[in-house]
């Protein structure tokens, strides 16, 4: 298992700072092979068993996916995509990522890295004209150093709420607002904030001149034939489904809804599948770039879990590491698990609130040593 050490917030290479070092370390997982017959029904025999008693038994609706080797293990769907209309919800059902839509933002800026379009050592003000917090790089909005107050909580406080504010909303809001917020000082330490992917879906859009949505479409969507997959803007609100609470009751559109970056990527799994299979067995990124992106940044306090740029990990005591993303938006909770070591991905994806989904930690033993005890929710 390769060990990957953390350059911290500014980085630490000032004569190459436009790319990633082309001498890096890297890890692919193992190039596919089949599963055998046996293998086969093991694993889907106690997926199932899992899918059963922690999800279908508590009224879960959404999709479930699990793959090994690249090849699909388990996949099934359940519940319906509009509780009141009850229509069922299938292979083509696109449900709102939430947080992982942080992933798809996160490789978008690092795609810009990778081409030398920006420098993710620059500061932020570089980019975003007038923001006014010194210190405050590209690199800390990734991974979650940037000492920012999250936008989700401290504009329910001075925003109007029957305004629907956007992102740039937001990006005015922290320049206005700079004396009433509580702000941390930058790479001091780890506080996870969606204020920081709301700023870089700006970034993306100021370095490229393509709106977010439109740059994920060209840039990986469209060659990777992720056709079910989009970034919601008003002209997708009406195929957007809706999500509900654990009582079935539809979640209302709040102020909120129209900001993305950190959130409102919609996908299906099998979409999601896709992208997972083009990070791992293709050339999308160099080796270079995915080195940066799982490697942890945050070591202030102990302990087994850290964030890289734009990835959460999990390294279990025996040196296996996990590098996946959960979310939870309204009545949305997802996961997104990557055994990379062990070629295996599961995929969940829910539109009415289940904490269970949460759960799906246990099957991931089945693939390895990846046995713990501790929470991995959003």
């Amino acid at each position: 298992m390769l060990t990957f050490v953390s350059l911290g917030c500014f980085g630490t290479n000032p004569k190459k700072p436009d790319a990633p070092k082309e001498d890096s370390t890297h890890y692919y997982p193992p190039t596919p092979v089949a599963i055998d017959q046996s293998a086969f029904r093991k694993y889907f025999r106690e997926i199932n068993d899992f899918y059963e008693s922690s999800l279908d038994a508590t009224g879960f609706s959404g999709s479930m996916l699990v793959a090994k080797n690249g090849q699909i293990i388990f996949e099934k769907y359940s519940g319906f995509e509009d509780q009141a209309h009850k229509d069922s919800v299938n292979e083509h059902s696109a449900f709102h990522l939430a947080s992982v839509s942080k992933t798809f933002t996160a490789m978008a800026i690092l795609k810009l890295w990778e081409n030398g379009q920006l420098n993710i050592n620059d500061e932020v003000s570089k980019y975003l004209t007038g923001f006014n917090y010194p210190g405050v790089t590209i690199k800390c909005l990734l991974s979650h150093r940037s000492g920012l107050p999250n936008y989700v909580h401290v504009m329910e406080k001075y925003w109007d709420r029957n305004k629907m504010a956007t992102n740039q909303d937001v990006l005015q809001f922290l320049i206005d607002n700079k004396q009433k917020l509580q702000v941390g000082a930058p790479n001091r330490g780890f506080s996870y904030c969606n204020t920081n992917y709301a700023l870089l879906a700006l970034v993306v859009e100021k370095v490229s001149g393509k709106w977010l949505g439109e740059f994920l479409k060209t840039t990986f969507f469209q060659p990777l034939q992720m056709n079910e997959t989009y970034v919601l803007s008003q002209a997708d609100s009406l195929r957007a489904l809706p999500s509900f609470n654990w009582r079935g009751q539809r979640e209302p559109v709040t102020f909120l809804d129209g900001v993305y970056g950190d959130k409102n990527v919609y996908c299906t799994a099998r979409d999601l599948m896709k992208w997972n299979d083009a990070l791992s067995y293709t050339p999308l990124f160099k080796p270079a770039t995915l080195d940066s992106a799982y490697s942890g940044y945050s070591f202030e306090k102990p302990g087994r879990k850290n964030y890289g740029l734009g990835w959460r990990m999990y390294t279990y005591p025996n040196g296996k590491k996990l590098i996946y993303h959960n979310g939870w938006w309204h009545g949305n909770n997802t996961v997104f698990a990557r055994m990379l070591e062990d070629s295996a991905t599961v995929i969940i994806l829910g539109n009415k609130y289940n904490r269970n989904i949460y759960k799906a930690k246990k099957i991931f033993p089945l693939f390895g040593h990846y046995d713990s005890e501790e929470d991995t929710e959003e």
